[in-house]
């Protein structure tokens, strides 16, 4: 029964977190709604929202909806990408960096997790980056995979298969966690932990 009283929001452990996802919205309607629904999860759990700085496609999707809830939303874009990737006003807080290096170690380091929804070919790239930093000890940071009906079956198949001949090991395979919904990897996400291999102080970025 609604009471009129707002409901206490949930205590997360993580206070930012990395979303990497598609500077274009895909063509089947769920991705675009499971932005918003990650955008949705984060600002009920009191979390602040890291990403690639664009405002179009998922990207705009999920910054948009982590604005309107009223959290914050740091956007960390090169320079020369800015006239493509932001349309009219930008969303929360802009940082302009010199080049795609930079913006990778910047989201890195303000960030306590990571996140990828659907994209393409620089989704994968920071995606399988930040897996294996992981899998180097560079940081232990959950890495979360919004598999979105069966979006990324293809590359966790993929996975499998080195794991299975053994360029993989099964510990590494566990760095991933994956979920087809935006609550359920968040659920995964707080109670999940990959311990470090190695001690991460040979990287500056972390």
């Amino acid at each position: 029964m609604d009471n009129g009283l707002q409901q206490p929001t949930r205590q997360s452990r993580f206070r930012r977190i990395c979303v990497f996802c598609g500077s274009s919205p895909g063509k089947n309607p769920s991705y675009q709604i499971a932005a918003i629904q990650l955008g949705k999860q984060l600002v009920e759990r009191n979390i602040d929202l890291v990403y690639g700085g664009g405002s179009v496609g998922l990207m705009g999707l999920i910054s948009q909806s982590v604005y309107n809830g009223g959290r914050h939303v740091l956007g960390v874009i090169p320079r020369t990408l800015m006239p493509t990737e932001i349309t009219g006003e930008p969303v929360g807080e802009v940082r302009a960096v010199s080049g795609m290096h930079q913006r990778k170690a910047e989201m890195a380091k303000q960030a306590d997790a990571f996140i990828a929804l659907p994209g393409g070919y620089g989704t994968l790239e920071e995606l399988l980056e930040v897996i294996t930093w992981a899998q180097l000890g560079i940081h232990d940071k959950p890495v979360g995979l919004l598999n979105v009906d069966g979006y990324y079956n293809s590359l966790l198949s993929f996975i499998d298969k080195a794991v299975d001949e053994g360029f993989v090991t099964p510990s590494a395979r566990h760095i991933i966690v994956s979920a087809p919904t935006a609550h359920e990897l968040m659920s995964k996400l707080e109670v999940h932990y990959h311990p470090r291999k190695f001690h991460p102080a040979s990287s500056p970025h972390m």
